[in-house]
């Protein structure tokens, strides 16, 4: 069921754009307070339990299916104007996401999260990606973006970056030590690496942007 929801979102992207926004809002619409609970009820699950242990069991594979509906979510969110909930509600409830990148899943599972996070904080709306600015003029993705930016500082001011590792082995973010040169296994991922930096750095921004006073930014 995920997948084919997924499938058919993707099919109506390549529609005509005309009818491209009454087509999902027709799909979207009456899933919406499914799928808001759906993305409670998934994320809010035991990762640590056994069915996760393996990146090829079948609760992997269907996380796998979820997240790429998630995507197919977000992707979609430019078509309308006022965004429905189910196409918000990675940005509003993002600390679902960062739960699970912290927990013992498989670390393919972690990575796809996390570059689905990337996604987010560079995710621009089509009147913002029409006027160049350099920050969100659009109301409820401004909006968004700031739940999400708020919640990201907060963990990365306590120990959660220190919890995700950049490899399927060992090594983990901030960590002294260096993997063997012979190693390449254990080396760190780039991508990864790269996309929590970004992550980062795109919700501080945006938050000294958004903050009213200079303590605030301070």
């Amino acid at each position: 069921c995920l997948w084919t929801l997924a499938a058919i979102l993707k099919e109506t992207l390549k529609d005509a754009p005309v009818a491209r926004a009454g087509a999902l809002k027709k799909l979207l619409a009456p899933l919406d307070a499914v799928l808001e609970g759906f993305y409670s009820a998934i994320l809010l699950h035991h990762f640590d339990s056994h069915h996760y242990t393996s990146p090829y069991s079948e609760a992997t594979n269907n996380l796998i299916s979820f997240i790429d509906l998630l995507e197919a979510l977000l992707v979609s969110r430019v078509e309308l104007e006022l965004p429905l909930r189910c196409q918000r509600i990675l940005f509003l409830k993002v600390s679902y996401v960062l739960n699970v990148i912290s927990s013992s899943i498989p670390y393919v599972i972690k990575k796809k999260f996390i570059l689905l996070l990337k996604k987010c904080v560079l995710y621009k709306s089509r009147e913002d990606a029409k006027g160049g600015s350099l920050f969100l003029q659009t109301p409820s993705l401004c909006e968004d973006m700031l739940a999400l930016s708020n919640v990201v500082l907060q963990v990365v001011n306590l120990t959660w970056l220190n919890q995700i590792p950049l490899s399927g082995k060992s090594s983990y973010f901030g960590s002294s030590e260096t993997a063997p040169r012979h190693d390449s296994q254990g080396a760190s991922d780039q991508t990864v690496l790269r996309a929590l930096s970004l992550v980062v750095l795109k919700a501080l921004e945006f938050k000294i942007h958004n903050s009213a006073t200079e303590a605030e930014i301070k």
